[in-house]
């Protein structure tokens, strides 16, 4: 039992690091051991979201004047419906396969972006993000990691890497809220899962304040290719967690 608190203690400080320096992640890094430390997948992304939500409600009050709804409210809408049908069949499907698929688009599509983003400017129509809501609604329903998508069009839609933090935080915390609620009503959010988050809550503090630290010194002009490294790193992340 100690091992297992100490270990979801560290895992909610890198996961809350990677969340508050590129803006998403938080899943990506900590479902790659949290699903051997809880006693049921189900669970473990309960704990995750629960933990990523905290992260992403710190992020959103301090950041929160530069959020712009109108931009916010099309994809967001998309990814609850999707991710709520997600979840409701996450007991149903065998997710080895789209998990290998996954990996390998993350890798491919990062790789993309990082050698031809200065050609690239995702328009904001509703067409766009309705189609990143629903990638990330299917991520994250099934494996709890909504965050590539959703980050791929808010990093090339958003001027500046404050409006991109705060848009997407946003965009994660109610997302985070509806999915935890959706997981709690398929019976996901146990004893186990409300007792290990407050193991958690205390790395996602230190991990947060870290991040904050260092995201403040990343220039603006090397931030999303730092972003579209991490989407690569998560690809290889997920391909050798199958």
């Amino acid at each position: 039992m100690n091992n297992i608190v100490i270990f979801i203690f560290l895992l909610s400080i890198g996961a809350s690091f990677i969340q508050r320096t590129t803006g998403f992640g938080f899943g990506i890094f900590i479902m790659t051991m949290l699903p051997f430390l809880m006693p049921s997948y189900g669970e473990a992304t309960t704990l995750s979201g629960l933990l990523a939500l905290t992260t992403s409600a710190t992020i959103v009050w301090r950041l929160r004047s530069y959020v712009t709804w109108q931009r916010l409210w099309p994809i967001l809408l998309t990814f609850i419906v999707v991710s709520t049908i997600a979840i409701f069949a996450l007991t149903r499907i065998e997710d080895h396969i789209l998990r290998r698929i996954l990996g390998v688009a993350l890798i491919l599509i990062s790789i993309y972006f990082m050698l031809f983003s200065q050609r690239i400017k995702l328009p904001t129509t509703k067409n766009v993000q309705v189609g990143a809501g629903t990638l990330s609604g299917l991520m994250g329903g099934f494996f709890g990691m909504q965050g590539p998508p959703a980050v791929l069009y808010f990093i090339q839609s958003e001027p500046t890497k404050e409006h991109y933090m705060a848009m997407a935080q946003t965009y994660f915390l109610i997302g985070n809220v509806m999915m935890t609620g959706v997981r709690a009503y398929n019976g996901f959010f146990t004893t186990t899962v409300a007792v290990d988050y407050l193991y958690g809550l205390g790395g996602v503090i230190i991990g947060t304040m870290l991040g904050a630290y260092v995201f403040k010194h990343i220039p603006n002009r090397i931030f999303r290719y730092i972003v579209y490294a991490y989407i690569c790193i998560s690809g290889v992340i997920i391909l050798m967690t199958n």
